[in-house]
């Protein structure tokens, strides 16, 4: 029993260390205005519900006046590519790296005086509608357990109106891979199943796990060049709709899992999207066999390893954890919350993000869950529970900022000095060009 209290021990005193120092790095390395930084994101992880940006300048642990909220998201900056290398630092020295990368939208519907404003799709749980006017922001994050829902995210940007989701999720995967020496496994839902990601994606030393929609159309290798006409790029097509256009697949085999019950798992090889033809996959098929009601999974394979068609699926389902951890911070983490005037302070909040998450995360073993009354206690914490304790952890490793200094009364606005409006910006509606199709030559 000593000897097991004694690890434990060590354990927790590793955390507090773990916690002190990736705190202290980040504070090294954010620019002008580290030190209203590090209050504001204390007061955020601190405080379960606030009605406005401004209430967090109430909290006990933002040590400065209200309008040093609004002046460090506008004047102050965050190193984002720094801080990710930072974050980097905390990943397993061996074995594979599983990240999932998705996109959401940051409703902003009155905010008429707001640059960059597009049309957004945005899930049907959080509006009526299925488009919202505002701002979209693209996601790469590593997935740390099997289960559960922590997803820390590396990379979390704002989707300019000359960027396309796809396009900005092949930029972040690269940055990524750039400084992870690990071997990465991309996890995507089915926007990234596309030609244009996998063509950007081609060169990119990792493995990639897509879905693919039930009604989308592959093709087989072409048939071998006969010297007569054009060389054909597509063969037999191969429609995910229908069975008859299947053929004979490679492997197939029937695993039982704990949850899902009888599953039937089957693959072809040497497939290509139309846009994609000189990128071959392989083509997954999950079936739930005890439940014939249940929509089958399409997913599609591309890297130099083999999957493991055994625990495909899990794999596969460990990418809904980036979508928790979008409801978290909408919810605890306040970050659709404040109604923010500038895309800079728009995106200086939103680099907050990551760096609040993983303080959670490296937290989660030395918090003792303080439950509400009509909640039940949970073995394993959820990033929410662990931010309900974050207090306790501050209490005991204090903050690297420095003491507010004193600076006297502002002047105020100049007298008989003109207040201006605010310009106000259309909406940007992004174009789309339908892709012409290959034309043969006559000659």
């Amino acid at each position: 029993m000593e000897a097991g209290n004694s690890k434990q021990h060590s354990a927790i005193m590793n955390s507090f260390q773990d916690i002190q120092q990736f705190r202290n790095q980040i504070f090294q390395t954010l620019g002008k205005g580290r030190n209203a930084f590090m209050d504001l994101m204390d007061a955020v992880l601190t405080s379960r519900s606030v009605s406005s940006l401004a209430e967090f300048s109430l909290s006990p642990l933002f040590r400065r006046q209200y309008a040093s909220v609004y002046k460090v998201l506008q004047n102050g900056s965050v190193p984002r590519l720094a801080l990710m290398k930072e974050c980097i630092k905390y990943l397993p020295p061996s074995g594979v790296v599983v990240v999932a990368g998705d996109h959401t939208a940051w409703s902003r519907l009155d905010a008429v005086t707001l640059q960059e404003r597009t049309y957004e799709h945005q899930p049907q749980s959080l509006g009526n509608k299925p488009v919202t006017l505002g701002q979209g922001y693209s996601t790469i994050a590593w997935i740390p357990e099997t289960e559960g829902s922590w997803a820390l995210p590396l990379l979390h940007e704002r989707i300019t109106s000359f960027d396309k989701p796809v396009d900005k999720a092949a930029v972040q995967l690269r940055l990524v891979t750039e400084q992870v020496s690990n071997r990465i496994l991309f996890l995507g839902d089915s926007e990234y199943a596309c030609a244009p990601f996998i063509n950007q994606t081609a060169d990119i030393e990792c493995d990639k796990l897509l879905r693919l929609r039930p009604n989308r159309v592959l093709y087989h290798a072409p048939d071998e060049y006969k010297g007569v006409g054009r060389r054909a790029k597509h063969g037999k097509k191969f429609s995910l709709k229908d069975a008859e256009t299947w053929g004979v697949w490679q492997d197939d085999l029937h695993v039982v899992d704990p949850k899902l019950g009888n599953l039937r798992v089957r693959m072809w090889e040497n497939l290509h999207l139309s846009g994609a033809a000189d990128k071959p996959v392989k083509l997954i098929l999950v079936e739930r066999l005890d439940t014939p009601q249940a929509k089958p999974l399409w997913l599609i394979w591309l890297g130099s390893s083999e999957p493991d068609l055994t625990k495909i699926w899990q794999q596969y389902l460990r990418r809904f954890a980036i979508e928790h951890w979008y409801r978290f911070v909408r919810k605890r983490l306040h970050w659709t919350l404040p109604n923010l005037s500038t895309s800079k302070q728009t995106d200086t909040w939103s680099d907050l993000m990551p760096l609040l998450t993983w303080q959670l995360w490296l937290v989660r073993n030395v918090v003792v869950d303080c439950p509400l009354p009509w909640q039940k206690k949970m073995a394993k914490l959820t990033p929410g529970r662990v931010a309900d304790s974050f207090a306790t952890v501050l209490a005991r490793i204090g903050t690297p900022a420095c003491d507010p200094k004193t600076r006297g009364k502002a002047p105020g606005w100049p007298t008989g000095k003109t207040r201006r409006k605010k310009p106000r910006y259309p909406t940007v509606r992004k174009g789309y060009k339908k892709p012409s199709k290959d034309k043969t030559s006559t000659a």
